[in-house]
């Protein structure tokens, strides 16, 4: 059965990074997007990478302009964006879709399991986050109003540590 390191996609530089590189960390996998009414969430996220980034943690960001067109920016303008605005640090990726046709591999995989509290199907909005266990299986989803340093989400990240 295929886990979360068995795909790749093209990082925000535009190189192709396998995630078998991230082996062995806790991932949460999030699909963002720079003009939207979460888009603070960056600032949760970040801050999620720097307190726990020395215990194997790792956020990885997708960006994805599929939900009201808020991410309408070249890959360069969104690197320059979350350097500038909100300090990211944390693995970007190129602009990806995460639902339909067109939908990357990796999250055709992440929305078919079965999770909790949001489970499986169809992304709803910017900022659904995946949590992955340090085995690459998806351990938890939550929805995109979720925020990233809620009590829900650092409780799960902790229980992985």
């Amino acid at each position: 059965m295929a886990n979360v390191y068995d795909f790749e996609a093209p990082t925000i530089d535009g190189e192709n990074r396998s995630l078998r590189d991230f082996e062995g960390d806790v991932l949460l996998v999030v699909n963002v997007a720079s003009q939207c009414g979460l888009t603070p969430h960056y600032a949760g996220l970040q801050e999620l990478q720097q307190q726990f980034g020395e215990r194997g943690f790792r956020v990885l960001g997708f960006p994805c302009n599929q939900f009201g067109a808020q991410e309408p920016g070249s890959e360069s303008s969104i690197k320059s964006f979350c350097e500038t605005k909100y300090g990211v640090t944390f693995p970007m990726f190129a602009k990806i879709d995460v639902n339909g046709a067109a939908r990357h591999p990796l999250y055709a995989h992440l929305t078919q399991q079965a999770t909790a509290p949001d489970g499986p199907g169809d992304i709803a909005w910017n900022f659904a986050k995946f949590l992955v266990d340090r085995s690459g299986n998806v351990v938890a989803r939550f929805a995109p109003p979720t925020a990233p340093v809620s009590e829900e989400i650092v409780a799960a990240i902790e229980a992985q540590l």
